[in-house]
This record gives structure tokens, sequence and C-alpha cells, in this order.
């Protein structure tokens, strides 16, 4: 059985997901969200995020890791502060050992709903579909279990090398 974790970045809210994988079989272990204070310094945002994350690792002994790409969109200042959540986040991952892997938006959304221009509701339904004992999932945490799930099914096989 191999124990996931999956990260949606952000720096108002990183969303965790912690899946099982046990064959074909997907399981639920936990998800929440990280909220650093909108109103602290970047440094200390960026801080509370990587500690939040040493603490999810410690408690819930992940085997890897997926995390979101960052989505390049209109606004390049927001680009470049989420890519500094992200790179924190896995930093952080690595730095604890973890092996991570990077999924695109559409990817995930591709992997869990059939395809990439999904909606966060479509998302959210999946997830509570494939994962019922989740129960009633955030927007943020439903998107970091999808990540999760989306590494779960991208995982290689055994003696396989990843091509990505």
């Amino acid at each position: 059985m191999i124990r996931i974790l999956g990260i949606d970045p952000g720096l108002r809210h990183t969303g965790w997901g912690v899946i099982t994988l046990d064959g074909p079989r997907l399981g639920w272990i936990a998800h929440g969200v990280i909220n650093p204070d909108p109103h602290a310094d970047m440094a200390d945002r960026l801080a509370i995020l990587c500690a939040g994350l040493r603490d999810l690792i410690a408690a819930h002994t992940p085997d890897e890791a997926a995390v979101e790409e960052t989505f390049v969109n209109m606004n390049p200042k927001s680009t470049l502060l989420l890519g500094q959540a992200r790179g924190a986040a896995m930093a952080t991952l690595a730095g604890a050992g973890l092996k991570v892997h990077e999924f695109a938006a559409r990817k995930v959304k591709q992997s869990i709903v059939g395809t990439g221009a999904a909606d966060k509701a479509q998302v959210a339904f999946m997830v509570r579909r494939l994962l019922p004992k989740a129960g009633d999932v955030g927007a943020d945490a439903a998107d970091a279990l999808a990540v999760a799930i989306c590494g779960a099914h991208h995982r290689p096989l055994a003696g396989e090398r990843r091509h990505a």
C-alpha cells in the first residue's frame, strides 16, 4: 500500500489530501487546508506553509507526493507569487525525502473527470465519488485530493521508469 500526499499550492489556501493506493483501490486518509495569514510578510507566509507541510508529513507519513503545476494566467505577478508557494512546497516535500511528481491542472482534471476543461464543481463531485469516505470536501482540499488521485493513476508500474 502506498500513501500519496496531494498538494494544491497557494499563498492564501494550500489544499492537501492524503490517499492510499492498494493495487487498483484508492482510499481516503485525510484532507484539509493550510491557511497562512494573508496579512503576514511573504517570507512568514511561506514559512507557515512549510511548517504546515512538515507537520502533515510527520502525521501521515506519505510515501510520495504530487503537486499541481502553476497555471500561468494573464497576471504575471499572481503567477510569480503562486510559483513561490509551489516552490516552497516542493522544496519542503523533497527535503523530507519524498519523491515529488508534478501534474498540470489539465492533466489532473482529465484524470479525475475525463476532460481537461472540467470546472471545480465537477472535480469536487468526482473526488467525492472516488473517495466517498472523504465526505464533504471544500474546493482547495478537493483539488489536492484530485492531484493525489492523478498521482496514483500515473504512478509508474514496478520496474518501469517514469517518462513525463
